[in-house]
């Protein structure tokens, strides 16, 4: 971890051990944490208490960003003033209540011909790199596990060899949002794809080498994830609008591939009259969802794509089709 420089340094790095210990990983907030320390080295050096001047001040920083980033920068802040006086250490945290009510993000989907167009993108604009070897065969299959299999990105660019079962066609997912270790299915159509990329790039490496390696054999970044993905984007002629207004539908990024995995299931369920009852669970498993509230979400968007589905889901389950008032989407 970086080293810390302000007054609180040792008290923030007390809370953080702290949370690590009790087994979050606490990467996010780490890192925040480090922003904070920096930002009371530079504006409150002599300042020895977290008091109600310093945080005001620190959420004044961010004050021109979306409510969810002013929300997320203070969150660990506010969780550090409360190990503080635990410790019996004077320290303000904000009171509930104090951010806006916040405003429904709506999802990205992507429509079948832009998921077309994006994968003939991915594969056209793939060449060989030096610098990165590996990049033209990386890549390609990288996104499409991606969306095939409705993964969260870090839970692709950190899979290891020995946690693809070439065999049964099983993904095992270690590094997962929630920290709970979960095995994921795989088409047949993207085992077979995965069979070919692993004789082509890992015919001699060791088990816990990163499946999709990066620059100089290291797991993807996610700046690298992105940094492609947007220029994938742009070849397939798919708009990215940049920072979107609150509480208008988002711009397409990389976790709209899960958005949309998440999506079409549902759609084809539908359409194959599967009991939703029934198979929403299994989506929720499959996804990594803590709570089967964040997959019946989901449902609203099914609904809204397309008219037929909308009018079967609303005569089937119409009590289960969410409200506009959820807000998070995993």
């Amino acid at each position: 971890m970086k080293k810390l420089k302000s007054n609180f340094a040792r008290l923030i790095e007390e809370f953080i051990e702290l949370e690590m210990n009790l087994g979050y990983k606490f990467t996010s907030q780490t890192r925040i944490l480090q922003e904070f320390d920096a930002y009371c080295v530079s504006n409150f050096p002599d300042s020895v208490t977290i008091d109600k001047d310093l945080v005001l001040s620190w959420l004044s920083h961010h004050k021109d960003k979306h409510p969810s980033t002013v929300e997320t920068k203070i969150s660990p802040v506010n969780c550090l003033a409360r190990f503080c006086r635990s410790r019996g250490i004077e320290a303000y945290s904000m009171p509930k209540g104090f951010m806006p009510k916040k405003v429904k993000y709506r999802p990205y989907i992507f429509s079948d011909d832009e998921i077309k167009r994006l994968f003939e993108s991915i594969d056209n604009s793939c060449k060989f790199s030096h610098i990165v070897p590996l990049r033209h065969l990386v890549l390609p299959v990288f996104f499409r596990t991606l969306y095939c299999c409705g993964l969260r990105v870090s839970e692709a660019r950190l899979i290891q060899v020995k946690d693809v079962d070439l065999e049964m066609g099983v993904l095992t997912l270690t590094h997962t949002k929630n920290n709970k270790i979960r095995q994921v299915p795989v088409h047949p159509d993207l085992l077979g794809r995965l069979r070919v990329y692993h004789d082509a790039v890992h015919p001699f490496s060791k088990p816990d080498a990163p499946f999709f390696p990066g620059m100089n054999g290291n797991p993807m970044t996610v700046g690298n994830v992105y940094h492609n993905f947007r220029r994938f984007l742009w070849h397939a002629r798919i708009s990215h609008c940049g920072k979107t207004p609150i509480g208008e539908t988002g711009a397409p990024n990389v976790h709209s591939l899960r958005h949309t995995f998440a999506v079409n299931c549902l759609r084809k369920w539908m359409k194959q009259g599967k009991n939703l009852h029934a198979y929403l669970p299994v989506l929720q498993e499959y996804l990594g969802h803590v709570n089967i509230s964040d997959t019946e979400y989901y449902l609203h968007f099914s609904a809204d794509m397309t008219e037929d589905i909308r009018e079967t889901l609303e005569n089937r389950l119409g009590c289960m089709i969410p409200t506009t008032n959820k807000t998070t989407m995993r």
